[in-house]
């Protein structure tokens, strides 16, 4: 099985959480006690159904088929005060950067960004209070009781954002798959058509001295991506949640840098105008056959950001790459 059908970014399911149990509506009898007062306990909580974080899980595969997900029912109060037990809550493990979604309305409920962070998705029904509770100075013998409250049937979508410290924004063949190959142990698919890259891969790139930062090659804009044109909405979702972004122009582009800049910029702007917001690295790629005269000729037109000039296969200025790199995450995180 490959990278690509093991990647899954949007999951829809239908929760149900459990009802809960009645309240007990008993009077207490033995054999010394013939008209003893109400001692029904109350119902049990229905089980919730839980979103856990879980920075091991990188994709919602392991639900895509489990289209119900059905916590238990409380049981009920009993005699003697007995609370019912609680029904066992339904935990589903999700990868960091999962967003959580009410299908009927579209509506954004939550978003899980921490490894053991949980969330209740849907809650379970409330137990019903039991007799004793409705005891008063005068209604001494209450033969009533509350009955549990009804659990949530409800479809919710889960959505992945991938979490990465860069990601990688370019038209389709820029070699971005070829850079995140070189610099990282990931594997991506690497061939001269465009859309290769399907899902998001991600690499962990090992930088000076034991310190290292996740690198995300995401599925290559096109032109109209913002309109939902191509892999559109689906890919730049996945662009939200990158701190740095490395814009990757290769040397050879049938336009000029600048302008294969502005279109990509004007993509991300159309998408979500907070993207304009991060920090921004550029990197004119396959420049191994560029000569130190045209590079100079090129630096008189590129846009006012960091720049270098790599080749992923010659191995040229991958390290200051990723000086660029780190220095923009952490001035990011320093604001």
């Amino acid at each position: 099985m490959s990278q690509g059908s093991n990647f899954v970014d949007y999951v829809k399911i239908c929760c149900r959480s459990g009802h809960g149990g009645a309240g007990s509506a008993h009077l207490h009898r033995d054999k010394h006690t013939a008209k003893g007062g109400p001692d029904g306990g109350d119902g049990g909580r229905g089980g919730h159904i839980i979103l856990r974080g879980n920075a091991q899980l990188w994709t919602l595969l392991h639900l895509k088929y489990r289209k119900h997900v059905i916590a238990e029912n409380g049981e009920n109060g009993g005699s003697a005060l007995k609370t019912g037990r609680t029904g066992k809550d339904e935990i589903l493990e999700v990868p960091l950067g999962t967003i959580a979604k009410d299908a009927e309305t579209g509506e954004t409920l939550f978003e899980i960004t921490q490894d053991g962070e949980t969330r209740i998705l849907t809650p379970g029904g409330r137990g019903g209070l039991g007799n004793w509770h409705f005891k008063s100075s005068t209604q001494q013998t209450p033969r009533f009781a509350q009955p549990g409250e009804p659990g949530l049937e409800e479809w919710m979508i889960l959505e992945l954002k991938v979490l990465a410290d860069v990601g990688l924004v370019g038209f389709p063949n820029a070699g971005k798959s070829t850079l995140l190959s070189v610099v990282s142990a990931a594997k991506p698919e690497i061939a001269d058509y465009a859309f290769t890259t399907l899902v998001p891969n991600l690499g962990i790139v090992s930088y000076r001295d034991n310190k290292s930062f996740i690198m995300a090659d995401i599925p290559g804009i096109i032109e109209g991506a913002s309109k939902g044109k191509g892999l559109g909405f689906r890919f730049l979702r996945h662009i939200e949640r990158n701190s740095v972004l490395l814009f990757m122009v290769p040397a050879d582009t049938s336009r000029t840098i600048q302008e294969e800049y502005q279109i990509l910029l004007k993509e991300l702007e159309a998408y979500n105008p907070e993207l304009m917001h991060k920090p921004r690295v550029l990197a004119i790629t396959k420049s191994d056959m560029l000569d130190e005269e045209l590079m100079e000729e090129m630096r008189k037109d590129l846009p006012i950001i960091p720049f270098v000039f790599i080749s992923s296969v010659a191995q040229k200025g991958l390290l200051e790459l990723k000086d660029l790199i780190w220095t923009a995450i952490n001035t990011d995180s320093e604001e």
